[in-house]
């Protein structure tokens, strides 16, 4: 029975994640940070009788990190799906809050994979999954330590994916657009939301994109089962968007130019913003 790893996973996409690989024959180390939080996870794994096992894991820490995967020995599949979110202009964002995404998002899937990679290369097999984000594709204004974070990581799979290929092993890059997880509701401290601020129409137009998402989101377990397809397609692919939002930003952001993505920062009106993500993304604000 092929083990994989799932980090953050007391919700969400870690939770679907975890069940889905396990009612597909993969025995699950489900990873948190708070153990308190296990036991809808426990109650699942309990009642379909699934190889689960939960296990502390807190990917801010590389003490945490490396009891974990000493403890666990080698393994087929991580899935490195820990992350925190947020919304506020870069020019509001205090430091902190920029390093603590980065803590998580980056350097938390980093230590992760790090910690795996020597017995992968040395079994030379092995998959490594990053969820990542289409703001990972998209650099999002209103989300800038976020969509940054995401792009590191999004850089460190695709580079990874190079390094590694010659011993085996696979690295995919699976990108989310609006899915419907705790996240939100986490990243409140994160976000904020002024009438008054000169930003206040970036922050009311990132929100209209993540209401646009809301009305068609894709449901954790899409993601899910995207996962399990990379992990097993007899064909390489290092990127795999997740929902229609996700779709239309990565593919309308490659038909236009730097300039014109950048130009949707000017000061227009709300008709001729919506009208240009409209035709550029194929998503309609409202």
């Amino acid at each position: 029975m092929d083990i994989a790893v799932v980090t953050g996973t007391s919700t969400g996409i870690g939770l679907a994640t975890t069940l889905h690989l396990a009612r597909n024959g993969y025995r699950v180390l489900a990873g948190m940070r708070n153990l308190a939080k296990a036991d809808p996870l426990r109650a699942a794994a309990s009642q379909e009788k699934l190889a689960i096992e939960v296990i502390a894991l807190d990917v801010t820490s590389t003490d945490s990190v490396t009891r974990a995967f000493e403890r666990i020995g080698p393994i087929d599949v991580l899935v490195n799906n820990a992350g925190i979110g947020g919304a506020t202009p870069l020019e509001l964002t205090p430091e902190d809050e920029h390093v603590r995404m980065f803590d998580t998002n980056y350097f938390g899937a980093i230590r992760c994979i790090q910690a795996v990679l020597p017995a992968m290369r040395e079994r030379r097999r092995g998959t490594i999954v990053n969820i990542t984000s289409i703001a990972g594709l998209v650099a999002t204004p209103n989300q800038i330590p976020y969509s940054a974070s995401k792009w590191a990581l999004e850089c460190a799979g695709e580079a990874l994916a190079h390094e590694v290929r010659r011993f085996g092993i696979r690295v995919v890059n699976i990108e989310p657009g609006v899915v419907m997880t705790s996240i939100f509701e986490n990243s409140n401290e994160a976000t904020r939301y002024d009438k008054t601020s000169p930003y206040q129409p970036i922050m009311r137009r990132n929100g209209k994109l993540f209401a646009a998402g809301f009305r068609e989101p894709a449901p954790v377990e899409a993601v899910a089962e995207t996962i399990l397809a990379a992990i097993r397609s007899p064909e390489y692919r290092l990127r795999w968007p997740v929902g229609k939002d996700a779709l239309g930003l990565s593919q309308g952001r490659r038909r236009i130019s730097d300039e014109e993505w950048v130009a949707m920062g000017d000061d227009l009106s709300d008709d001729d913003y919506t009208r240009r993500f409209a035709e550029y993304f194929g998503i309609t604000l409202r």
